[in-house]
């Protein structure tokens, strides 16, 4: 075990890993070396999640597993939303965690290691800064994080909306955009390292540059990539707002090709009393119009959307509104959870009044009602000719995307005989499941 060694462990979303990743190559700027195997780690970091419950579990189980197979000399730093949130109650959890440190200081990492590692009187417990400084980029590290050919940017952090279920904006202080030109750079030295796909990431990717006093931020961001990076073939958006969808986004979805005709819109509900109570847009009519409006403006398009079930007070009448939205709408990707109660949150005045067995029986009856519309929105695929970005293979298989899944989140497309990765090949699709595509390379 060499002393300049370190170890992470990324939990939770895409926006955690840009977070890793960043504080990585900070480390090994600074000289350290990264190790896969942790035995082998003098430091050793876990970047937690603390959104929902199960997350926080999941963190702390990972932290926990470090702990109780440290070795002398070994140090274990927990960092992320989990002690950004709750870092006295992890340390008293996991006695075994050195030091902590939370997301919005994710840049002194350096920092602690080396107090850590050479200042004997050092108090292990990091302080936890309330402000985040993203927005400044004095650290001048790149917020991207490369998977194969494709990578994430992460082009703001923090949340400034009040939805009333949510803790990130406990946990990541108020929305605070990246500067458009830092984030140009970045895509432009994605493109010379031969990358792909890159996927635009923040808490609300729509909401980009309304700190900054700029209109229309995010579709002028994506009009000025596709001339800076015209090499990369895909530009997909997460995380859009509902009412912040702009015509002037869709005129830019229509008329670049490199930007993928996807776009996920986390709606949460389709009753106007639960999305009140939750502290969302209450305009379904918009929703309507919008989507409609998209879908006949950008040829192709894939929407994607998230709900939430068992929401406090959330009735069998409201639930049927749901169900009857979904219907109608037909997203071609969803996800949906139980509600979780976070504290801290507004909506822990309502009290978790669904029973648990309520919020699985309409988790399973929403999930089972999309399994159908997903598998009819795939076997309209079949027959047709599709790119598809190949990520890996073996045994006969390569296994890859088209522009209808994002990275790490919706279905993959599996492809006759083995091709290398990071290449991206017309694909003729031959069969369809629920959530997956069946094809050949087009001859």
């Amino acid at each position: 075990m060499k002393d300049k060694t370190f170890h992470i462990v990324s939990l939770g979303c895409a926006k955690n890993t840009v977070d890793a990743d960043s504080m990585a190559q900070l480390l090994t700027e600074a000289g350290y070396e990264l190790v896969g195997n942790p035995k082998k780690a003098r430091i050793l970091i876990v970047n937690t999640c603390g959104f929902i419950k199960s997350a926080k579990e999941e963190s702390l189980d990972a932290l926990s597993e470090l702990a109780d197979h440290k070795k002398k000399g070994q140090i274990l730093i927990a960092t992320g939303c989990l002690p950004q949130r709750d870092g006295k109650e992890i340390v008293t959890e996991v006695p075994g965690i050195d030091a902590i440190l939370g997301t919005r200081r994710w840049m002194d990492i350096v920092e602690l290691v080396e107090k850590l590692t050479g200042d004997k009187n050092f108090e292990s417990r990091y302080k936890l800064s309330a402000a985040p400084t993203v927005g400044t980029d004095e650290h001048g590290v790149p917020r991207v994080s490369m998977q194969g050919a494709s990578a994430y940017i992460k082009i703001a952090d923090g949340c400034s909306r009040t939805c009333a279920f949510c803790a990130i904006p406990l946990i990541k202080g108020p929305h605070v955009s990246r500067p458009m030109e830092t984030v140009l750079a970045e895509a432009v030295s994605l493109q010379s390292r031969g990358v792909k796909e890159i996927v635009l990431l923040a808490q609300n990717t729509t909401d980009y540059a309304h700190d900054l006093g700029m209109k229309n931020g995010l579709a002028q961001l994506l009009t000025k990539m596709t001339a800076a990076a015209p090499e990369v073939d895909w530009i997909r958006i997460m995380y859009a707002y509902p009412g912040y969808v702009t015509d002037e986004l869709i005129e830019v979805m229509a008329t670049h090709k490199q930007i993928v005709p996807y776009l996920d819109l986390p709606l949460q509900h389709a009753d106007p009393e639960v999305l009140r109570r939750m502290g969302r847009p209450t305009n379904t009519d918009w929703v309507y119009k919008t989507l409609a409006r998209m879908r006949k403006t950008i040829p192709g398009l894939t929407l994607r959307s998230t709900f939430i079930v068992g929401y406090p007070g959330e009735t069998e009448a409201e639930f049927k509104n749901l169900l009857d939205f979904i219907e109608e709408i037909r997203f071609d990707k969803l996800g949906a959870f139980k509600f979780s109660m976070e504290a801290g949150t507004a909506a822990e005045a309502l009290g978790d009044n669904v029973p648990e067995e309520v919020k699985q029986e309409r988790l399973d009856c929403l999930m089972e009602r999309q399994q159908a519309i997903s598998l009819a929105s795939n076997e309209a695929f079949v027959g047709r000719d599709l790119k598809v970005l190949i990520e890996g293979a073996g045994e006969g298989i390569s296994i890859g995307r088209s522009y209808r899944d994002a990275p790490q989140v919706d279905g993959l497309v599996l492809v006759k005989g083995e091709i290398a990765a990071g290449e991206m090949i017309s694909v003729r699709i031959t069969g369809a499941t629920v959530y997956d595509l069946e094809g050949e390379v087009k001859k």
